[in-house]
């Protein structure tokens, strides 16, 4: 049967870890009843090549799940989603709720044997925040004293408030409070980067031979668009228990082929399954196929810009007026998809999203009023709108693209082109902003709280691809971020949804699900709302030893 697993109460697992949290609680990823296999290891495909491995520079969830074999953070994930101690062993939060007090495990160290000191995150931070490093996920750190004014280069990096107190404490002093702030910390942009490699190799620190890592693996060769090799880190500070001894991350864009690479024994995790296989793969790899809620939300973008869609609101609201989602995840993704009409995913914590009031009408209610916002914006079937959607390479993503091209040409008799481009060349120009139009977009939450979907439209954000600017919206953001009561944070953060979706910066398709084959001799891992697997918690069984849940098969 297919794998469905609950979100953890990730909320309610952070209220408890506020005050002090022990190394103690690192779950364990082995049992006696396994049956390890000779071979420890793993192949993943990885979708997309990553642009860099630098976690202050990469982007994308294909960097993101290599970065978190190769460092960590001074917190990380158990295998089930929920915070746990990394680099830091416990920490401590004041009353005020406002510094934060990491004690290092002693046990921690660079792949080369140095010592990971508290003066390395201080060094990193302080760099993933420096304007000239140019990070688009420098604002992760803005919850931090200063930060904001370090970004936007009006104070040095070295007023971000990140000290080191002695060797191993390091001090993180807060702006305001931040509920999710531990989750963070647990992200690529704060990472720690060895600052010797750093000086001595440039930007090339992160090629094979000159990485050096403070994560369970670390990196043996990276061949371009054929495979990415990473071996176990022997100076991980909980080296014993990584069962792993290699992981091969294979960059397969076309997911047809990694299924059939997959069948063909030579992957043992699929990034994701192509939609039109669906059903074949329920029947005839059931013991594989793993379907599990996470938060993500899929959406088309419009680029602010430039036209058409610059100061053109009716525009850009009879477009996603005429998109039938129920179609879409019906027909065309077929997984269990939840069609949506806001941004923010259901399940985080205590959030509702707002609902625009059309999604209770009709398809053919909002294709009448899509209808008369066209021509109101001068458009007509005799003078349409010629626009482009791009996207990355991806079978899925194209399906898509053609379904909505399809329903505007119905509806409204837009004329559309579709461009599909690598991650690397789409990514640019989506962030660039110089030629997309409307463009394909969504959103992994790198955190279990709503502002890491609303952050993303803030002024200046470098996730900003839409090039959206309202201050009224920003302003409600800084106000979120100040709010301590729980319930006063949650109406002000639905107020913020409402003027992006009410401004039309968007189009809402759906909220995601993950959806992969895994094989049945993987195991150690669990579905979990953030989609993040760290190899680590992995191992290999010899075939037909156990069943998925780790026992003996007695058959």
């Amino acid at each position: 049967m297919i794998g469905c697993i609950r979100q953890p109460l990730l909320g309610a697992f952070l209220a408890a870890t506020l005050i002090t949290c022990d190394a103690g609680e690192r779950p364990s990823n082995h049992t006696d009843q396994d049956v390890l296999a000779e071979e420890q290891v793993l192949y993943r495909g990885n979708g997309e090549e990553p642009q860099t491995l630098d976690p202050h520079a990469a982007e994308g969830v294909p960097a993101g799940h290599i970065l978190r074999d190769l460092f960590e953070g001074l917190t990380s994930e158990a295998a089930d989603g929920r915070i746990a101690p990394g680099a830091a062993q416990r920490w401590t939060v004041s009353p005020d709720g406002r510094t934060y007090t990491f004690y290092l495990d002693p046990n921690a160290r660079w792949s080369n044997g140095d010592p990971l000191l508290a003066s390395d995150f201080v060094f990193s931070m302080r760099r993933s925040s420096d304007p000239e490093t140019a990070s688009n996920s420098a604002t992760m750190l803005l919850p931090i004293l200063n930060a904001r004014e370090v970004i936007n280069g009006k104070m040095p990096p070295e007023s971000l408030a990140v000290e080191a107190l002695d060797e191993r404490t390091l001090q993180i002093i807060l702006h305001e409070p931040t509920a999710y702030f531990l989750s963070l910390l647990s992200h690529p942009s704060t990472f720690p980067v060895h600052r010797a490699s750093l000086e001595t190799f440039g930007n090339d620190f992160t090629r094979p031979g000159n990485l050096v890592s403070n994560g369970a693996f670390t990196l043996e060769a990276w061949n371009v668009r054929s495979s990415l090799v990473l071996v176990k880190n022997s100076q991980y500070r909980d080296a014993e228990n990584t069962r792993l001894m290699r992981v091969i991350y294979l960059p397969i864009e076309d997911q047809a082929s990694e299924v059939k690479q997959f069948r063909a024994g030579e992957v043992d995790w699929t990034m994701q399954v192509p939609n039109n296989q669906f059903d074949w793969l329920k029947e005839h790899q059931a013991d594989a196929l793993v379907v599990s809620p996470w938060l993500g939300s899929y959406f088309y973008g419009f680029n602010l810009t430039r036209e058409p869609f610059a100061d053109k609101p009716q525009l850009r609201r009879a477009l996603t007026l005429a998109i039938d989602r129920n179609v879409i995840t019906d027909k065309v993704t077929q997984y269990g998809e939840q069609a949506s009409y806001s941004l923010v995913p259901p399940g985080i914590n205590d959030y509702k999203s707002p609902v625009p009031e059309y999604a209770a009408w009709s398809q053919a209610k909002r294709n009448t009023e899509a209808s008369r916002l066209y021509e109101q914006a001068g458009y007509s079937r005799e003078s349409p709108l010629k626009v482009e959607i791009r996207y990355n390479t991806s079978e899925n993503h194209r399906k898509i693209a053609l379904a909505i091209a399809s329903m505007w040409k119905a509806v409204l008799g837009v004329e559309v082109s579709l461009v599909n481009e690598e991650w690397k060349v789409f990514l640019q120009n989506r962030t660039q902003k110089q030629v997309t139009q409307v463009f394909r977009d969504g959103w992994a939450s790198d955190y279990n709280d709503p502002y890491s979907f609303l952050e993303l439209f803030r002024s200046g954000s470098g996730q900003n691809s839409a090039g959206y600017t309202n201050s009224e919206y920003d302003a409600l953001l800084v106000k979120v971020a100040r709010e301590q009561n729980p319930d006063r944070r949650n109406r002000l953060l639905a107020e913020a949804e409402r003027k992006l979706l009410e401004d039309n910066v968007i189009i809402p398709l759906y909220i995601d699900v993950s959806k992969r084959l895994v094989a049945p001799t993987v195991k150690g891992w669990q579905s979990n709302p953030m989609d993040h697997h760290l190899s680590r918690y992995m191992y290999k069984v010899k075939p037909g030893a156990t069943n998925r849940e780790g026992e003996i098969d007695s058959g």
